[in-house]
C-alpha cells in the first residue's frame, strides 16, 4: 500500500485531528504531552502503528468544507463514544448515527468532491433554508460487519454522500454548518483500518464435535470507542456474541444463550498466575462442570492467540463471583481435532522416481529423505499428487497420469491396493486433482472429468467414494485444487473459471449420520480477490492460507492470508519460479515449495534453502 494522497483540494486550514506519535515499543501513549504544541497532521499515516489519534472538534463559523473533512479525520480516532465527530453532527444526526454498525474499508482516504447546493423543498423547517451535499468516492476494498467480520472485495466504486444544513449556534443568533445526513458506520482508508484495528481468532466448536473452529474477526487494537473496552476484553466480549454469520450453519458455542460479561466489565487481565478470570452474568450460574471445561476451552483458545496477553489458565466466575471451573492450558489437546501432540516438522515429497518421500527440515543441516514403508514408498505405483493422513499411518496417491486413487500404509510394507477412485477424464488435466485429508480422517478429491465433474468424500479414507453437494459446480468451473482444513468445516478451494483461477473458501455443512449422510460445500467467499490468479494454496494454521499467486499488474509471490481474505502482516522472502506451497497447520514449522523442480524450505523466516535438487507436489499431513 502507498502512501496516501493529499486529501482535498479545497484550501483546507489545518485541523481535522491532532496525532501523536509514540516512540516506545508496542506499549502505545500512556498519556498526551503537557508542554509543546500539538502538530494537526494527517490521520492515515501509512506504516505508523503507534500513532494515536485526538480529533478537533469544528471551530466557530467553520466552512462547510472544514465541516466534512474534520469529520471524516475525526472517524478514524480513539476518543470515547466518537464523541469528536458527533460534534460534526446536527443534534438528530448524532443520536441516530452508529458507528457499529459497520464498516467500510476505502483504498484511500474517502475524497469529498465539490458541493452541490440544495434549496428546501415545501413544508421545510426555516433554519433549513438551504443545504451543501458533498459527494463521497473512492475504491471499496472491504466491509467489517456488526459482528465483525472483514469481508474482502474486488475493488469497486465508492460512491456516498454526506448533506450539511445550518443550524443555530451556542449564543442562538448565529448559525453553524452542521452535518444532518450521512452513510452509517464508519468510513476510513485502507491504512486507518490497519492502524487502528487488529485480526483475532474466536473459537467454537465443530457442530455436533469436541473439537474447535476458528473464527477470525477485527477488533480495536486500543480501547474501543463505543464499549470502552480493551482488546482483551473485547475479544472475549465478540466470542460471547457468537459465531460470524457465514460460520454459523456449522458450529457451536456452549455459552447459554444470553450469556455476556458481567455488567459493567470493561478490563479483563491476567493474575501474577497467569490466570485469566471471567466474570460472567447469571446466564451461565446454573451450567455443569463438563460444560463449563468447554465454555473455558473456547475462551483459552482465544485469548491464546492474542500474543499480548500470556494466559495458562482460564478461571470463570459465576454473576456472584463463585468459581465456575478451572481449565489450564496443559487441557488444550482435549478439543483439538488432531490430538498429536508436539510439533510436526518434516513434510512429504514425491521423489524424481515417483516415490513418497519424507523430509528431515528439522535438522540443522539437511539430511537425506527417507522413503516411506508400503506400495508408495517402494515403486510399486508411481505417484503423481499425494496426501497424508493426518496421523501419518496412511496416504492417499494419485497415479495413472491422474486416473487412480489409492490409500495406503506408509509406515508398513503391503501390497498395491486397488484404486478406490477412478477417472474417465480423456487428458491427464481433466482428472484426479491432489486429495486432501481432514480431521476427522475423511479424504476428499475432485474428479475432474468434463462430462461428469464432481467432488468425492470418502469416509475414513476407504469404502465407496459418495459425492458432495456442491451448487456452484457448473458448466465452465473446474477444480483446479483444494485443501481442506484440520477442523473439517471449511475448505480451500482453487476454482477456474473463464480463464482465471481464483481462491475460493467453501463451508462444509453435514446432515444426517452414517451412510445417509448428505455433506455439500456451499457459500463460497473470496478469499484473494484482488490476486489475479492463484496457483497454489495451504493451510498454515487454523484461520490461516499460505498462497502462492499474482496480484493484479503484479509479479507471481508467496504471502500468507487469512481465511477471512485480510493480510497477515507476515513477510515471505521472495522466490522465484515457484510451482507449489505447503504449509503445516502448526506455525512454527517450516514452509516448503516445489521451485524450479527442487524442494526448498523456509526455516526462521530468514532465507529459503535447497533441501531436494529434484522432486515434486511438496505436502505437510492433510
Amino acid at each position: 500500500m502507498g502512501a496516501d494522497p493529499r486529501r482535498y483540494g479545497h484550501g483546507r486550514t489545518a485541523r481535522g485531528a491532532a496525532v501523536l506519535a509514540c516512540a516506545a515499543v508496542l506499549a502505545g501513549c500512556a498519556s498526551m504531552p503537557d508542554s509543546g504544541d500539538v502538530s494537526p497532521v494527517k490521520a492515515s499515516k501509512p506504516g505508523d502503528s503507534q500513532v494515536r489519534v485526538y480529533p478537533v472538534p469544528p471551530r466557530e463559523n467553520a466552512e462547510p468544507g472544514e465541516i466534512v473533512e474534520g469529520f471524516l479525520e475525526a472517524m478514524t480516532g480513539d476518543d470515547p463514544g466518537f464523541e469528536t465527530a458527533r460534534k460534526y453532527l446536527t443534534k438528530q444526526a448524532a443520536r441516530t448515527w452508529n458507528p457499529e454498525e459497520r464498516t467500510t474499508v476505502l483504498s484511500a482516504v474517502p475524497v469529498p468532491q465539490q458541493a452541490e447546493t440544495r434549496r428546501p423543498g415545501r413544508g421545510a423547517q426555516p433554519a433549513e433554508d438551504q443545504s451543501l451535499v458533498y459527494p463521497l468516492s473512492g475504491q471499496k476494498v472491504a466491509t467489517v460487519d456488526n459482528r465483525h467480520a472483514y469481508q474482502p472485495l474486488d475493488p469497486v466504486p465508492y460512491s456516498e454522500s454526506i448533506r450539511l444544513v445550518q443550524q443555530r449556534g451556542a449564543d442562538g443568533k448565529s448559525k453553524e454548518w452542521r452535518i444532518d445526513r450521512l452513510p452509517q458506520g464508519l468510513v476510513i482508508s485502507e491504512s486507518d483500518f490497519q492502524r487502528n484495528y487488529r485480526s483475532v481468532n474466536k473459537y467454537y466448536f465443530a457442530a455436533g464435535k469436541s473439537w474447535v473452529v476458528a473464527d477470525p474477526v477485527y477488533i480495536r487494537k486500543r480501547q474501543d470507542p463505543v464499549t470502552r473496552m480493551d482488546a482483551l476484553t473485547q475479544t472475549v466480549k465478540a466470542l460471547l456474541e457468537g459465531p460470524t454469520n457465514w460460520l454459523k450453519p456449522v458450529v457451536d458455542s456452549r455459552f447459554p444463550t444470553g450469556t455476556d460479561l458481567k455488567k459493567d466489565v470493561t478490563s479483563l487481565s491476567t493474575d501474577d498466575q497467569n490466570t485469566l478470570k471471567v466474570p460472567l452474568n447469571n446466564k451461565a450460574d446454573g451450567v455443569g462442570r463438563e460444560q463449563c471445561r468447554y465454555m473455558a476451552a473456547q475462551i483459552l483458545f482465544t485469548v491464546g492467540d492474542l500474543g499480548s496477553t500470556r494466559v495458562q489458565q482460564v478461571e470463570l466466575q459465576r454473576s456472584d463471583g463463585r468459581e465456575l471451573c478451572v481449565l489450564g492450558e496443559d487441557q488444550k489437546s482435549d478439543f483439538m481435532a488432531d490430538r498429536t501432540t508436539g510439533i510436526r516438522e518434516n513434510p512429504y515429497f514425491v521423489d524424481s522416481a515417483g516415490k513418497l518421500a519424507q523430509l528431515q527440515t528439522g535438522a540443522k543441516d539437511v539430511v537425506e529423505p527417507r522413503h516411506v514403508f508400503g506400495p508408495f514408498g517402494d515403486g510399486a505405483a508411481k505417484v503423481e499428487k499425494v496426501a497424508v493422513a493426518r496421523d501419518e499411518q496412511h496416504a492417499a496417491a494419485v497415479s495413472e497420469n491422474g486416473r487412480s486413487l489409492r490409500v495406503a500404509s506408509v509406515v508398513s510394507d503391503a501390497e498395491l491396493p486397488e484404486p478406490l477412485v477412478t477417472s474417465k477424464g480423456p487428458r491427464p488435466d481433466d482428472r484426479l486433482s491432489a486429495p486432501s485429508w481432514d480431521g476427522r480422517g475423511d479424504l476428499w478429491v475432485a474428479d475432474r472429468d468434463p462430462a461428469d465433474p464432481k467432488l468425492l468424500l470418502l469416509s475414513g479414507g476407504s469404502g465407496e467414494p459418495r459425492p458432495v453437494i456442491t451448487p456452484w459446480l457448473t458448466d465452465g468451473v473446474r477444480i483446479e485444487g483444494l485443501r481442506v482444513s484440520e477442523d473439517g468445516v471449511r475448505i480451500a478451494l482453487l476454482l477456474k473459471e473463464d480463464g482465471r483461477t481464483t481462491l475460493q473458501m467453501g463451508r462444509v455443512e453435514r446432515q444426517g449420520t452414517g451412510d445417509r449422510q448428505k455433506v455439500s460445500v456451499v457459500d463460497l467467499q473470496p478469499v484473494a480477490p484482488r490476486m489475479e490468479s492463484v496457483a497454489s494454496v495451504s493451510w498454515a494454521g487454523p484461520s490461516r492460507l499460505v498462497v502462492l499467486g499474482k496480484p493484479a499488474g503484479g509479479v507471481q509471490q508467496v504471502r500468507y492470508i487469512q481465511t477471512d481474505g485480510s493480510t497477515s502482516a507476515a513477510v515471505i522472502p521472495g522466490l522465484n519460479q515457484v510451482k507449489a506451497v505447503a504449509a503445516a497447520n502448526d506455525e512454527r514449522a517450516s514452509l516448503v515449495a516445489l521451485a524450479d523442480d527442487a524442494i526448498v524450505r523456509l526455516q526462521g523466516g530468514t532465507n529459503w534453502q535447497p533441501v531436494v535438487e529434484k522432486g515434486t507436489s511438496p505436502v505437510y499431513p492433510g
